[in-house]
């Protein structure tokens, strides 16, 4: 009979080390130290973009814009850009832009953080000949990728097609979608962690 027990208690004992052995061990309770994964940068960029008019034309528009990157994550992040093309446009014209949307990091090594994104907002432009100004509903995706130079300053190149939604919408002419397109290089500087 004791060696019934005894056996029953060995048994008892070798189930629960092989139960403790697949489950995770935790060295504290809780966390000495906790940092958010949180971080928000902010910078300024100058664009280089074909113009989306005059159509099919190879005309160029440059300008600069201000950005905002709010990482939630390693991963995912969110980003709001304002573009102002003011310089280069066929007889004066100028585009902007106000975009905001989710940004996804892959493929991270080091100090590199490639990136797609797809951005959504307006895009505004001014017609040559005092034609006249008008607003559309604007999808940009786009891809590049950040260089941190140090853990407060970060460099990025990017290259994005903007869809502008029913455009130019000409009475009695054919619609052709402006898609202004073009690279931005930028510098950041992260604001906090």
């Amino acid at each position: 009979m004791h060696w019934l027990r005894r056996s029953c208690y060995i048994a008892m004992l070798m189930m629960l080390s092989a139960a403790l052995l697949r489950l995770p061990l935790v060295a504290q309770a809780v966390p000495a130290a906790y940092r958010s994964p949180h971080v928000l940068w902010v910078g300024a960029e100058f664009s280089d973009v074909r113009a989306s008019f005059p159509y099919q034309s190879s005309q160029r528009l440059f300008g600069v814009g201000a950005f905002a990157d709010f990482k939630l994550n390693g991963r995912i992040g969110i980003e709001g850009d304002a573009r102002f093309l003011r310089f280069g446009g066929f007889e004066n014209s100028t585009e902007s832009s106000y975009l905001a949307g989710p940004k996804a990091y892959f493929l991270t090594r080091g100090r590199l953080h490639p990136y797609a994104k797809l951005l959504v907002g307006a895009g505004k432009i001014h017609y040559p000949f005092e034609i006249g100004d008008a607003s559309y509903f604007a999808l940009a995706p786009g891809a590049g990728s950040d260089y941190r130079l140090s853990s407060r300053w970060m460099l990025r190149a990017e290259y994005e097609v903007q869809m502008w939604l029913n455009s130019p919408g000409y009475a009695n002419e054919p619609s052709h979608e402006l898609t202004p397109n073009g690279f931005h290089v930028g510098v950041a500087y992260r604001v906090f962690r």
